[in-house]
């Protein structure tokens, strides 16, 4: 589907995905220097009044809820050729499609993001609106290269819950539609909503969806497999009555379920040994020195000894050191360098938690005239952007406060190679008044000739 370099005031940059009502670009409102999503409606369905109808309906009522787990629409408007479209909250942090790829997720992660898409729902619900395709591509996450926040998107089928129980036809995608979604005609509410939901947690913490079988599957704990049974019952009536309650179910497994802190801290200091080893080793070969680490701070770095930062103790309790996808920025794809640390990384995407951390990541990608797309922090007070050097890198810190009204900080860090060849990306969440960004870019190492394409 062609769009228009320009839609409104909107910069349009590349498509991000495709369904079968519509497409959705990714764009940027150059005047309030932010990304959003511009869904438009498909060529083939434009001259349907009642799909027409549909789109703008969906526009209306997203515009209208108040849920921080739904995705916003900002504006809408059409085409010089007569296509609708809305600009909507743009999920830099991709899909739960996305994740699942890897297999099962943690459960303490599957279980955080299932309560967060239920709550989502429960708010669908309240204001009398079924969603009906539930699904892990309707599902999204808004916080650029750690995951972030969820947000349930795509309500091109749903249907208000005073018509839902009359003649509907079939919607929804198999795996996830509840079985009295297999018959024309029957009556549904919203504990079709609840078995999607339920069907979703299944996935995250088993790897397959309801119904698929391997020859090893992963098993979820007795307990969270019994509160998932209830919401996938084939009885409508002997599931969780509501989304809410079943939110609540999976509130109360969470605290259980936490992932201890420690057995990562030791990991985290192993893994500091291995990269004093690796450090040792360049140094002989004539690289950069590792700048010192200040009292009371501990050095990560990530698996390949590329890079590494330090951060205060209180905050190198969890690492992930894997590297990271830089698509999750809206730069190519591929796989690159990096880490992610902080005292509870199960719930640090989540603007409402009270916890600190570091995101690294280095990549090819990341130069000349290609810049990452940051996240959109709103409910934050944006402060004037300042250049930074840090080493022989050069580039720019852009920097948010008092999100929420707290005192939740976000630095972003954008940083090039002199020679070009490769650049690094830097997000920083404080809690606090003290801003600790410049410290912390401080003890930034990277091995230039160790990033690999990516």
């Amino acid at each position: 589907m062609s769009i228009p370099s320009q839609v409104g005031r909107y910069r349009v940059v590349r498509p991000v995905g495709a369904g079968a009502f519509a497409t959705v670009w990714l764009a940027y409102d150059d005047e309030l220097q932010s990304p959003v999503a511009v869904k438009v409606l498909a060529d083939n369905w434009s001259q349907r009044a009642d799909i027409r109808a549909r789109f703008r309906q969906e526009a209306r009522f997203m515009r209208q809820v108040d849920s921080d787990h739904l995705v916003r629409v900002l504006d809408v408007g059409e085409l010089p050729d007569g296509r609708p479209y809305l600009v909507m909250t743009y999920a830099g942090g991709g899909t739960l499609a996305d994740r699942l790829t890897d297999g099962p997720l943690p459960v303490y992660e599957a279980l955080r993001i299932a309560v967060d898409i239920a709550r989502a729902v429960a708010v669908l619900h309240d204001n009398g609106v079924l969603h009906r395709d539930l699904k892990p591509s309707n599902v999204l996450f808004d916080t650029a290269a750690a995951g972030g926040r969820v947000l349930v998107a795509d309500l091109g089928l749903a249907k208000t819950l005073a018509h839902a129980s009359g003649f509907t036809v079939v919607a929804g995608t198999p795996g996830y539609m509840a079985p009295e979604q297999l018959v024309p005609g029957g009556g549904l509410d919203a504990r079709a909503d609840v078995y999607a939901i339920g069907a979703l947690t299944h996935h995250m913490v088993t790897g397959l969806p309801p119904g698929q079988t391997a020859v090893t599957t992963h098993r979820a704990p007795a307990t969270v497999e019994r509160v998932v049974r209830r919401a996938l019952h084939r009885d409508p009536d002997r599931r969780w009555p509501s989304a809410a309650t079943y939110a609540s179910a999976l509130e109360k497994l969470l605290a259980a379920h936490r992932v201890p802190a420690r057995p990562l801290l030791r990991r985290t200091r192993r893994f500091v040994a291995a990269v004093g080893v690796v450090a040792a080793t360049l140094l002989a070969a004539g690289s950069s020195a590792v700048p010192p680490t200040p009292p009371g701070w501990t050095r990560v770095g990530d698996v390949t000894g590329t890079v590494s930062v330090a951060v205060p103790d209180d905050w190198a309790r969890q690492l992930r050191d894997a590297g990271w996808n830089p698509a999750v920025v809206g730069l190519p794809g591929g796989r690159g360098p990096g880490l992610l640390v902080g005292p509870d990384l199960t719930v640090w995407p989540d603007v409402r938690s009270q916890v600190s951390g570091v995101f690294a990541g280095v990549s090819r990608s990341l130069t000349g005239g290609r810049r990452p797309t940051l996240p959109d922090h709103s409910g934050c007070i944006r402060q004037a952007d300042r250049a930074i050097a840090v080493g022989t890198l050069r580039g720019s810190v852009g920097r948010w406060t008092r999100c929420g009204g707290t005192a939740t900080s976000f630095s972003e860090v954008t940083l090039l190679a002199a020679d070009g060849s490769f650049g690094v990306y830097v997000q920083l969440k404080q809690i606090g008044e003290t801003d600790r960004t410049d410290e912390i870019l401080g003890t930034l190492r990277v091995d230039g000739s160790a990033v690999e394409h990516g």
